[in-house]
């Protein structure tokens, strides 16, 4: 079996340090290691697999000898990511900087694995929302056909990184305790409080979430008519989204044929016993790759409606396992 030189930018963050892990449970045929990260926490040491690695700061020569570079998002992609391909590593990228781009392919393993046989040095790794939503869809969308999704999601504070975690913890204590805490991550009190307001507010007044939600889906489906609406929320959890999904389909398909098509698909697991109070939940889907879907119903609204919710950890399959699929993908295609 072949092995791969890997190397991680953004190696000492939530998602670097999960793309760590996910690279140990998966067995990734690794050569070997390099960790990457600002000059902040350049000398810092990471132990993976038994061995010290001392992570070293990014710079233009980093990816010298690299075969795969991963990055984990931020601004570190429109910095090194050109010199990465240019010394000739695949860089698979977390961040937002090359999702739209015409020429670099935007994959979610169980949607569109065959996109990555067209990269030319990038592939991008789609936003947490759009993954966590894409999936549960594409069965849908090949049986039977979609004309409209309306979402709305449920966003952690994790997604804010480790400081919208700090700020929940300490608010939520200091308002027990009958004190003020005055936000920063956030715009206002996320502590028992939901705030619909994710990124910047773009045209039309839909914020930049929003509209990730819409053109990201669009490109992976290949389906510029498929008309998307979305409504992103921030609530006080501390890990993993959920979304609710309104699904207008093409042809008729019942509540009983979604989930028959939903459990046999790949990432997912179906949890949907109403009668025993199983429902989807960000607690249940911590930790784990798989997207939880339930509470598959009829919108009977509409001739041909489905209503569903679904969670997922957005920092595994949004993030690092989606982005060590591609890895995976790419080996097994000999694209690197």
């Amino acid at each position: 079996m072949r092995t791969y030189n890997v190397g991680i930018v953004g190696a000492t963050g939530a998602v670097g340090q999960e793309i760590l892990k996910v690279l140990a449970e998966r067995k990734f045929p690794l050569k070997g290691l390099r960790l990457c990260a600002t000059a902040r926490s350049a000398g810092k040491e990471i132990v993976f697999e038994g061995e010290k690695f001392t992570v070293e700061e990014t710079k233009a020569t980093s990816f010298d000898g690299i075969d795969i570079a991963l990055f984990a998002g931020g601004t570190a992609s429109t910095e090194f990511a050109d010199p990465a391909r240019k010394s000739g590593a695949v860089v698979i990228d977390n961040s937002s900087a090359f999702r739209l781009h015409p020429e670099v392919p935007l994959v979610v393993p169980e949607v569109n694995p065959d996109d990555v046989r067209w990269h030319k040095g990038i592939i991008a790794n789609p936003n947490c929302s759009t993954i966590i939503m894409v999936v549960p869809l594409k069965p849908i969308y090949d049986a039977v056909g979609i004309k409209r999704v309306v979402v709305s999601t449920y966003q952690a504070v994790s997604g804010a990184g480790a400081a919208g975690i700090e700020e929940l913890c300490a608010q939520a204590r200091a308002i027990l305790d009958g004190a003020e805490y005055a936000p920063a991550v956030f715009a206002y009190q996320i502590a028992f409080n939901l705030i619909p307001h994710i990124d910047v507010f773009l045209e039309e007044d839909y914020t930049k979430e929003e509209w990730k939600m819409v053109k990201e889906t669009r490109k992976i489906f290949h389906d510029e008519d498929l008309r998307i609406t979305a409504t992103t929320v921030r609530v006080p959890v501390f890990r993993s989204h959920s979304e609710s999904i309104n699904v207008e389909t093409e042809k008729s398909i019942s509540p009983a044929e979604v989930r028959k098509l939903l459990s046999g698909f790949p990432g997912i697991e179906v949890v949907d016993d109403p009668a025993a109070k199983r429902y989807p939940m960000p607690v249940e889907a911590t930790d784990r790759d798989e997207i939880l879907v339930g509470r598959i119903r009829q919108d009977n609204t509409l001739e041909n409606g489905i209503n569903m919710f679904v969670a997922s950890d957005q920092i595994r399959k949004g993030a690092a396992t989606n982005a060590v699929q591609i890895a995976e993908l790419i080996t097994e295609y000999g694209l690197v």
